[in-house]
């Protein structure tokens, strides 16, 4: 895999963190700035929402804005929207700067996701997906897990630094790894800004699109509201967020590898496999999330398996939309946010209920449920080849 696609990993490590971090600061949140915890989760779908609008009308903005200079453009406004949330004292500010970070994310992934695909050859699209997303899964590793020790010692405010701080050596890697060719000049003799979004209007295309989006929903939804479970459920200390972060993310890193192997030649197989095993996954991790060990333990496979699935999808969504070359990426970004954005909003509604903490679990297991009994039946469609070609 080329140099200039790991640069690029590591600002996604960056966003990454910033995405997910979160999860384990949601409490401290709704703490200091009196509000609730659901309030405060709604900070997860400000950001997606963010993501989603972004990524198509930043990248079909970045048509012809030179490459390197776009994505060093999006990565200080990142950090310069994290500054700012670290010191504000208004939650309708801290809202507002995830949806500019999420702007700044968006357009930064949405041309960082069609930069990878034409830095590699057609048939590996998925293997340098796998590369890219390894910052999220790294960040899931470590940053979010660094950022919910941060925030636990020194506040949550010192974690939005230490990401604003994050985005600085990144920016140095794109300058002076990245190319400083223009988005356009790569899709030379290619199809118009038209041509690319009548793509849209393919059924393929949105049906993998929207199992994407359900699959990252599912993720979400359990993900966001991932700390009350562990301290309150399974009666667990603080600190043991972070573990419970750190598996979850080493999980995630295990199923985009082995995705980003597998995804390029046997997609179906993948989703056939993992798709079941993550149902399961979801409801027993509700019925077990009082045994520590069995919650720790089904974290980390959730992690796998949503990663796997998710990622699977997403490299199905470039394959499907290579008549779209600059705008692919965004259509991969936009699916991955909406179900970001939806996730956490429905798995919300479930915390003041009899459920409590472990109704957002069922959620994901609800979700997963119908991305199966869509993709079922149209399994074939969801991979390429002859067969494929239905829908088209």
């Amino acid at each position: 895999m080329p140099l200039p696609l790991y640069l690029l990993a590591v600002a996604v490590f960056a966003m990454g963190t910033s995405e997910f971090m979160l999860a384990g600061l949601l409490p401290d949140i709704a703490s200091d700035l009196d509000v609730t915890v659901g309030t405060a989760g709604a900070l997860t779908s400000a950001f997606a929402i963010g993501m989603i609008v972004g990524a198509p009308l930043v990248a079909a903005l970045a048509r012809n804005w030179p490459r390197r200079s776009t994505l060093l453009a999006f990565i200080l406004a990142f950090a310069a929207a994290h500054a700012l949330g670290a010191i504000t004292t208004s939650f309708p500010v801290l809202f507002a700067t995830r949806v500019v970070a999420a702007l700044a994310n968006a357009g930064f992934l949405a041309v960082a996701l069609t930069a990878a695909a034409t830095l590699v050859p057609a048939d590996k699209k998925g293997r340098a997906l796998a590369v890219l997303l390894s910052g999220t899964t790294v960040a899931t590793i470590a940053g979010v897990p660094g950022g919910s020790v941060l925030g636990t010692l020194l506040g949550w405010r010192a974690t939005f630094w230490a990401v604003a701080a994050l985005c600085l050596p990144a920016a140095l890697g794109i300058l002076k790894g990245v190319p400083a060719g223009r988005v356009k000049e790569e899709a030379t003799g290619g199809p118009t800004l038209r041509a690319e979004l009548a793509h849209l209007k393919s059924p393929r295309l949105m049906l993998v699109m929207l199992l994407g989006a359900l699959v990252n929903a599912a993720t979400f939804a359990s993900f966001t509201f991932l700390a009350p479970v562990v301290t309150d459920t399974a009666r667990l200390g603080e600190l043991w967020i972070s573990v419970a972060l750190v598996l979850f993310g080493a999980g995630s890193f295990v199923g985009v590898t082995v995705a980003g192997r597998l995804s390029d030649q046997r997609p179906t197989q993948v989703l056939a496999v993992g798709g079941p095993l993550l149902l399961i996954g979801w409801p027993a991790l509700a019925l077990l999330a009082d045994e520590p060990v069995a919650l720790l333990a089904l974290v980390f496979v959730q992690g796998a398996l949503s990663f796997a699935l998710g990622s699977t999808l997403i490299t199905r969504v470039l394959y499907v939309a290579a008549g779209a070359p600059t705008m692919s990426g965004s259509y991969a970004t936009a699916a991955l946010n909406v179900g970001a954005a939806a996730g956490p909003l429905v798995a919300a509604t479930t915390l003041g209920t009899a459920a409590g903490d472990l109704g957002t679990l069922w959620v994901s297991g609800l979700l997963v449920a119908v991305a199966l009994l869509i993709a079922f039946p149209l399994r074939t469609v969801i991979a390429t080849g002859r067969r494929a070609e239905v829908l088209q």
